[in-house]
């Protein structure tokens, strides 16, 4: 965390601007695609683990290049009065961002009522403690706190926190400081909470940045990772298999949601006639690339695709959880 100080030296000691800002980034790599690939014979029993981060939030939207339709989520905490000026702060920091944005050649930020409850909740914390922190003492962490007042399913996310006389100085002041200017031009980000609240002549800001992915029905996911097996299947000359979704595959899926993991007892069960490839996704569209041996046998006849989503420990903001059967 860092923490700026800024003056004008042109001006006089009455026209000085200060502020106070700090930046936080969480890359994706927090959200690991998991394989576990088990194969269970009659007579032996072989089981590879692997694991893999995907692309850091630096720069590419991961793997899927599908837009997100967004709904802005009901916030679940109790809401927090505030007054027309700080919520013209708000929509006045959300304008110069977009501004920004537009100059660099970034998409816009859709407002999240959810992410917005997050920020201002904990712009109420600075207020308290009278400092700028991304985490205060009894306090969850960003993915933890977002999770608590959005429903939208996040790969990313932010924060910038600021001290400043306005939102426009605010805003100038951020986009002087390289990481907190990172925050708010990053291309990957598609959704934003903002909460302001007035301490004096001086204003708390939070910027929470997120990336929010599309949500899919389980047939949904279920119909894209059939897809991606049938292209990847022709890709190497195989043929289609036969598709035979079994509510057996669902139960092991949302066994291993609940578990928060992917070796449960359901797993191990279904796995007793075929080769099962259990993982976690937030693209199904993609196949893990540990499964390409597994889906290129010949000697294959049929699949099976199970699918759960589930928000856990170490999922907050949720992904889809993965079995596939290969007969």
């Amino acid at each position: 965390m860092s923490i700026l100080k800024f003056k004008s030296p042109s001006r006089s000691r009455s026209n000085l601007i200060s502020g106070l800002i700090s930046g936080l980034r969480l890359r994706a790599s927090k959200l690991s695609v998991a394989l576990l690939l088990v194969t269970i014979a009659a007579t032996s029993q072989s089981a590879n683990r692997s694991m893999a981060s995907p692309a850091s939030g630096s720069g590419t939207p991961g793997q899927s290049t599908q837009k997100a339709t967004l709904k802005p989520a009901a916030a679940k905490a109790p809401d927090i009065p505030f007054n027309d000026f700080e919520v013209h702060s708000e929509a006045q920091l959300l304008a110069l961002a977009n501004q920004s944005r537009k100059q660099a050649g970034a998409p816009p930020l859709m407002l999240d009522a959810g992410l917005s409850q997050a920020a201002r909740i904990h712009a109420l914390a600075m207020l308290e403690a009278n400092k700028l922190s991304h985490q205060f003492g009894g306090e969850l962490s960003l993915p933890l706190r977002l999770a608590a007042t959005t429903d939208l399913q996040l790969d990313q996310e932010g924060e910038n926190v600021a001290l400043d006389y306005d939102a426009a100085h605010g805003h100038a002041h951020l986009m002087l400081s390289p990481p907190h200017r990172a925050n708010l031009l990053n291309p990957v980000y598609n959704v934003v909470g903002l909460g302001v609240v007035r301490n004096g002549d001086r204003l708390f800001i939070v910027q929470d940045f997120g990336h929010a992915l599309p949500k899919y029905s389980p047939s949904e996911v279920k119909d894209r990772i059939a897809a991606a097996l049938s292209q990847a299947r022709h890709q190497i000359g195989q043929t289609d298999l036969q598709r035979r979704d079994l509510s057996t595959a669902d139960h092991a899926a949302c066994s291993m949601a609940k578990a928060d993991k992917l070796g449960t007892s359901p797993v191990r069960q279904f796995a007793q006639r075929s080769t099962v490839l259990t993982y976690t996704s937030l693209h199904p569209e993609t196949l893990p690339a540990e499964a390409a041996p597994a889906l290129g046998s010949r000697t294959l006849h049929s699949f099976s695709v199970g699918a759960c989503y589930g928000r856990t420990d170490t999922y907050p903001t949720g992904v889809y959880w993965i079995v596939l059967s290969l007969e």
